[in-house]
């Protein structure tokens, strides 16, 4: 494979593995966090350097991630003081695995044209396991040139990475993914329940259920956990609820309702009230506590 000079903006817990596996993939990776701490501690790991600004960061880079927190965090690190965008080289493309709006990836993919360079927004679903084992799912929203050249530097952290349309599709499909994980989740919880209200076995029944229509990765992965009042690993509570926000955000904009999700959401928010805020998702089995 290719070897390119690679930027990565973000090391938190998803970023710091995935820059990770560019790094032990070959590629030139130079990274930028903003606690310089973090990001002397992945060198420590990894081969490659640590840069002081975003921009000093990209501007050898032939392709630009960012994984940092939420819209304006995206804002900051490209059009901010001494950000991407100032020294971004002509031709370089500019990746955002950030869960973040729609509205966002276009506004920073024309901002990225006036420079010469090209964006894809490019969030990400799989976790923290999904990130440390190299075999995250990727939905890109970009142009399909762009994406062919970018999908073999993307697969070095991915399982699936799939062209979803232009800008902002990728996080409309993180959108749907949010949505069906907190509706699984709800139907989990009850079942899960239910079950161990009656007595039932609940390794067994997981053992079951996953071979018929309500198989799916939750139940295989999070049942036992759920059953157990186990939730110290996963995807932080209160990022899920920064995702739904921008979900409904969304929805409003399109004029379409979103009841079970704000239903799931009213719940976490009475979680989060009771001291739930980092642990994992699946502790939405805890409203049923008595």
């Amino acid at each position: 494979m290719t070897t390119h000079n690679i930027a990565f903006i973000g090391l938190g817990t998803m970023g710091f593995p995935m820059a990770g596996h560019l790094a032990n993939a070959g590629h030139h990776v130079t990274v930028y966090n903003r606690t310089t701490a973090t990001a002397n501690k992945w060198a420590e790991h990894y081969p490659g350097t640590v840069a002081t600004t975003p921009a000093a960061a990209t501007k050898e880079a032939d392709f630009v991630f960012t994984c940092v927190g939420n819209d304006d965090d995206i804002r900051e690190v490209y059009k901010g003081d001494n950000g991407i965008l100032s020294g971004v080289k002509p031709g370089s493309i500019l990746i955002d695995n950030t869960t973040a709006s729609a509205e966002v990836a276009r506004e920073i993919a024309l901002a990225a044209e006036k420079h010469g360079a090209a964006f894809l927004d490019a969030p990400v679903s799989g976790g923290e396991s999904g990130a440390i084992n190299g075999c995250l799912t990727v939905m890109v929203g970009g142009k399909p040139d762009v994406f062919a050249s970018a999908k073999p530097v993307m697969d070095c952290f991915a399982k699936a990475t799939t062209l979803m349309g232009d800008v902002g599709y990728g996080q409309i499909t993180k959108m749907a993914n949010q949505l069906c994980i907190v509706g699984i989740l709800q139907g989990l919880s009850e079942a899960i329940t239910l079950a161990k209200s009656a007595g039932l076995d609940i390794e067994k029944m997981t053992d079951v259920l996953k071979h018929g229509a309500a198989g799916s990765w939750q139940l295989e992965n999070r049942a036992l956990t759920m059953a157990e009042g186990k939730f110290d690993f996963g995807f932080a509570l209160d990022w899920m609820r920064k995702d739904l926000g921008i979900c409904f955000d969304a929805a409003d904009k399109l004029g379409v309702e979103l009841p079970l999700a704000k239903q799931v959401d009213d719940k976490y928010a009475e979680l989060q009230s009771r001291g739930f805020n980092r642990a994992d998702t699946s502790v939405l089995i805890k409203q049923f506590d008595k």
